[in-house]
């Protein structure tokens, strides 16, 4: 058995932790007081307000950048050099996965300098950062993408139609806050789409090829939790214990991808998003019961005896709560959740038959692929996307 094992600095967790922002944030920025912060937000002005009252209240200078949808290499280069023009010392990123990588990656290109697509794989050159990035203090208002404790940032490159990933381990933030309260307004349909990107993760993570001891830990937690508590939180977004559980493990999911690595869905899905405006955590979500259900039947007949075979099964059991639950109760599950919380299928973004061989292509030549439990042939690819339209 060998592993690593790798995350944020410090996490901290619970109603209410919002308010230590101020104080920690004096401590980053430290004796350089004329330095200001860049604050990385979502597309709403107002779910910040708190956040924005505790920064005034400390006296901390900060510049907006507001994140329209997901970011892309030419938004972090200019948000890089605007930050670098008004002297900021540090980033805080508030806001979903978008809001959250963007500022990682911003933090990462004021110390690095260059062109961002430099430094991404796939379509760049794959260059290691040099220099640490400024401190990041990360704060998710959705509960869904662990963007918190990842060691990466998904930008989107219009010139290539793909969204890949700024990889080092220098982008883990600095802090983590987790405050589920912050997610307490999320609408139903944002409910849903993060909640089941959340699942996705934990059950790739799973059943992947670098699952381990520690990241196992986190998925049977999480699990669970989601299995009992998605339809809470989507249909009484007030509650807090659902609220907690979908916060909690969208964390987890964070740690456990982070270390052990995704698989088929992830992989289609970041060529699918590059081509199409299609919202991540939805399209995730869209197609997991597909490639669970290809999966398994590649698994049982390659490799009847695989360890990921039998864990899809305790998916099933976790999920439903069931301790005689299989495989196909897993699959049952999470296509019966995607239909009853609204989540489209893939060509309801205008994926057609046609594109179905340069989304394989793409599927195949991503990172997130080669954690799934067996290769897939392109044909098997499609077979998922076909089933996902």
């Amino acid at each position: 058995m060998t592993f690593e094992f790798a995350t944020a600095t410090r996490i901290i967790f619970g109603n209410g932790r919002l308010s230590e922002v101020g104080p920690i944030a004096l401590g980053f920025l430290g004796n350089v007081r004329q330095g200001k912060v860049m604050l990385v937000t979502g597309v709403s002005t107002t779910r910040p307000g708190r956040l924005t009252a505790i920064l005034a209240k400390h006296d901390i200078e900060f510049i907006t950048m507001p994140v329209n949808g997901e970011p892309t290499v030419e938004m972090v280069r200019t948000a890089a050099d605007r930050a670098v023009t008004a002297n900021c010392q540090m980033v805080i990123s508030i806001g979903g996965g978008s809001a959250i990588d963007a500022g990682k990656a911003i933090a990462a290109m004021i110390t690095n300098g260059g062109n961002p697509i430099e430094f991404l794989e796939v379509i760049g050159q794959g260059k290691p950062l040099s220099q640490p990035p400024l401190p990041v203090i990360a704060i998710p208002t959705t509960a869904g993408t662990g963007a918190e404790v990842t060691r990466n940032a998904v930008l989107a490159s219009a010139a290539h139609r793909l969204k890949v990933s700024l990889r080092s381990p220098l982008l883990l933030p600095h802090l983590a806050i987790i405050d589920p309260e912050l997610t307490y307004d999320l609408p139903p349909a944002l409910t849903a789409s993060t909640g089941l990107d959340a699942l996705t993760q934990l059950i790739e993570a799973f059943v992947s090829v670098r699952s381990n001891p520690l990241t196992d830990a986190f998925c049977r937690e999480g699990i669970p939790r989601i299995g009992r508590s998605l339809r809470k939180a989507y249909e009484h977004g007030e509650c807090a214990g659902a609220r907690e559980d979908m916060a909690l493990a969208s964390l987890l999911s964070g740690l456990a991808l982070a270390n052990a690595g995704l698989g088929a869905a992830h992989g289609i899905a970041a060529p699918l998003g590059g081509m199409f405006a299609a919202p991540h955590g939805a399209v995730c979500a869209a197609l997991l019961p597909h490639v669970m259900t290809v999966n398994i039947a590649a698994l049982g007949r390659s490799a009847p005896e695989s360890e990921s075979l039998r864990r899809y099964d305790e998916v099933g059991r976790m999920l439903t709560g069931s301790a005689t639950a299989v495989a196909a109760d897993a699959i049952r599950w999470t296509s019966e959740v995607g239909r009853d919380l609204g989540i489209p299928k893939v060509g309801s973004y205008g994926v057609q038959a046609t594109d179905i061989p340069a989304l394989v292509e793409g599927a195949l030549k991503s990172s997130s692929i080669k954690g799934n439990p067996i290769a897939l042939t392109g044909e098997q690819v499609g077979e998922i996307l076909t089933a996902a339209m």
